[in-house]
């Protein structure tokens, strides 16, 4: 169901030809007297009619990071004892500002209704005519085009409403986009909020555009002392010729101030590897694993020198998954999480052992939100579960007794069987579930607190054991918004047709222009194959026990792997343009740019209908004066060109269909 809200009055931000100073941006529009770029409905009355004449206070926190600022605005009603605080965090270094909302009950009786809660409410007026571009990118469905590119021009009048499907954040849609405005400028927009969030982008007229987002459905009272939050939003301003500057400045504000650390440093999200997925028949996943069977394959990786940094234990490994007599898998046996005694005798220690000793991590698969009538968990605690209107359940993470189980349940399991990370799956979609759990004049309340419980959840891992990762994989890559990646990365991104390499190159384009951490499967060793898996991670599914599987040739893809990783963690470029990139008689191609020291690589693929030998592209982000040396990683073959003379154009050659190109690019000397 869409929602269209009464036109209120908007914060507008005026927008001059320099760059936003995001400290005097927030004084500005976080200010007293000032109407907050925020709204809601409190009663019948919308926020804009009075909200200056609440109670105000503006404190400066104190900040934990460089070049950050840290802000608590309140607001208070003088008669209900409403309180509203926006917190808010400034990034100078990337023109950045953020802000979520909390709405806290401080009275003894019940509030008023709180409707039409928009996170952000705001227009941006700039300088200089003309028209709009949305930049924005599909979500996911387990398509070819899952996050393809996408834009829109925006004229007067013209709109684009955004909203994921069934609860999950990147379910069909995507919370990240870039308003492009003619004045060589814009804002590239990031959503947080793990459940149905809605945006509206409207051109007002030829120098503005709205941004309205929150929760979709949120209209409740709140109890005595009752509070909740909302979505986050995150803006980043950016000026320059070219849109891409706001992407690229993204990624690397991602990087620098929202990306995981251990011991000071920042992760590489890794190179993993499973136990042979899935035989033999009738088994699927993996449950038909033993701890001996693991065991042994860890060592095979060890005497072929293949040992990936990551074991990957996926679903299947748990009470039940295992009893096909009884019609049991994996999928309908979650809930069960105790470790299956038949076939680990002495539970997960003894193969997370053995990945630590070889020099491994390991990872274990949970799903512990989708819960399988007369399972353990479904018997023990019925109280905590919600209906979903099919034979699964929903585990009520927005149940205090419930969250706080939860976290020592799963959290005692990981350290007892020695895990290092942690994967979440979600194979569910919950709006529904939400909805019918919801109270009378309480709508939205069920999906708030469970959402609010997800994050707190997630938190108390990440504090409780400091070097842990969370990979977040909901069907794949259906949750993905600012607040997850605040504190996982998606490491199947999709779920789309596993090996499809076309698919594979789509989803690494697409996901590259805002998310630098990200990974999907690898099946083959040929290198067209392997390199549509490249990315910042992936999961090679090699099967180590099939005949005609070279593991010379899997030391290679692991080795260039390695060479290429580093630089999805630089500055990402598109060469192919944000046409229908899903096509098999299209080239694709794209490059990964280090400013640090100007060295990149260029990653192309003729598909297997192209036509043509020859592609040319446009190199981005170099040194126009600078000489640089190409070599082409497959035949060895160099040429040395300018900067200048790359960004005119560089010709690509492929004699045959389904090929790739790795291309690696080094200054050499400054052109004379």
């Amino acid at each position: 169901m869409f929602l269209f809200y009464p036109c209120q009055a908007q914060s507008i931000s005026k927008m001059d030809s320099k760059p936003v100073n995001v400290q005097k941006w927030v004084s500005s529009y976080f200010g007293h007297g000032k109407l907050p770029p925020f709204s809601f409905k409190y009663g019948d009355k919308n926020s804009a009619d009075f909200i200056k004449q609440w109670k105000y206070a503006l404190i400066k926190l104190p900040s934990t990071e460089e070049n950050q600022q840290k802000y608590l605005v309140t607001y208070q009603d003088p008669t209900t004892a409403l309180r509203v605080e926006c917190n808010i965090s400034a990034y100078s270094d990337f023109g950045v500002v953020e802000w979520v909302l909390h709405f806290i009950n401080n009275g003894s009786t019940n509030t008023l209704q709180i409707s039409q809660v928009r996170t952000s409410d705001i227009s941006f007026e700039y300088p200089q005519k003309g028209k709009f571009i949305l930049h924005y990118a599909n979500g996911s469905n387990a398509g070819r085009d899952d996050f393809s590119p996408k834009e829109k021009e925006l004229y007067p009048g013209d709109s684009l409403r955004m909203r994921p499907s069934g609860g999950r954040s990147s379910d069909s849609a995507f919370p990240f986009f870039n308003i492009e405005s003619s004045a060589n400028q814009g804002v590239l927009v990031s959503i947080g909020w793990t459940g149905t969030w809605y945006s509206n982008i409207r051109c007002l007229d030829n120098q503005s555009v709205s941004l309205t987002s929150g929760i979709e459905k949120l209209n409740t009272y709140l109890t005595p002392h009752e509070s909740i939050r909302t979505s986050s939003i995150c803006l980043l301003f950016w000026h320059g010729a070219n849109r891409m500057i706001g992407h690229i400045n993204f990624r690397r504000f991602l990087l620098a101030h929202h990306s995981r650390h251990i011991d000071g440093k920042p992760v590489y999200y890794p190179m993993s590897a499973g136990f042979n997925w899935g035989d033999p028949e009738p088994c699927n996943e993996y449950s038909c694993l033993t701890t001996e069977y693991a065991i042994a394959l860890i060592q095979r990786t060890k005497l072929f020198k293949i040992v990936p940094e990551v074991f990957w234990l996926d679903a299947g490994w748990y009470k039940g998954s295992a009893d096909y007599f009884d019609n049991k898998n994996w999928y309908n046996s979650v809930g069960n999480w105790v470790v299956d005694s038949v076939r680990f005798e002495n539970g997960l220690r003894p193969i997370s052992d053995a990945a630590h000793k070889v020099g491994s991590k390991f990872m274990v698969w949970f799903e512990p939100e989708r819960v399988y009538p007369k399972t353990l968990w479904a018997t023990k605690h019925p109280e905590w579960l919600l209906k979903t209107g099919d034979e699964n359940l929903l585990f009520n993470l927005g149940n205090p007794d419930a969250l706080k189980w939860i976290c020592k349940n799963i959290g005692d399991f990981l350290q007892d069987n020695g895990i290092d990370y942690y994967r979440q799956d979600f194979n569910i979609a919950p709006e529904s579930a939400w909805s019918a759990a919801d109270q009378p004049k309480r709508e939205g309340m069920t999906e708030v607190k469970y959402i609010e419980g997800l994050y707190a959840y997630w938190d108390y891992l990440l504090q409780r054991f400091p070097n842990l990762l969370i990979d977040n994989c909901a069907s794949g890559g259906r949750r993905l918004d600012y607040e997850t990646i605040l504190r996982s990365a998606p490491m199947w991104r999709t779920d789309y047709q596993y090996s499809e390499p076309i698919g594979y190159q789509c989803h690494t384009y697409g996901l590259e222009f805002y998310l630098p951490q990200h990974g999907t499967g690898a099946y083959f060793v040929n290198r067209f194959d392997f390199r549509s898996s490249l990315s910042s991670a992936v999961v090679y599914n090699w099967k180590l026990t099939q005949q005609g599987q070279s593991y010379i040739e899997m030391q290679k893809c692991i080795q260039e792997f390695n060479d290429v990783r580093p630089y999805f963690y630089e500055d990402f470029y598109p060469l192919s343009g944000v046409r229908d990139i899903t096509k098999n008689d299209i080239w694709l191609a794209y490059q990964l740019h280090k400013p640090s020291d100007d060295t990149g690589y260029i990653i192309a693929f003729r598909r297997d209908q192209n036509l043509q030998r020859t592609y040319q592209v446009h190199l981005a982000g170099l040194n126009a004066n600078k000489l640089y040396l190409l070599q082409n990683k497959d035949s060895g073959e160099t040429i040395k060109k300018t900067g200048r003379e790359l960004a005119a154009g560089l010709t690509l050659t492929l004699d045959n269909p389904r090929t790739s190109l790795l291309i690696k690019y080094t200054p050499i000397t400054t052109a004379k």
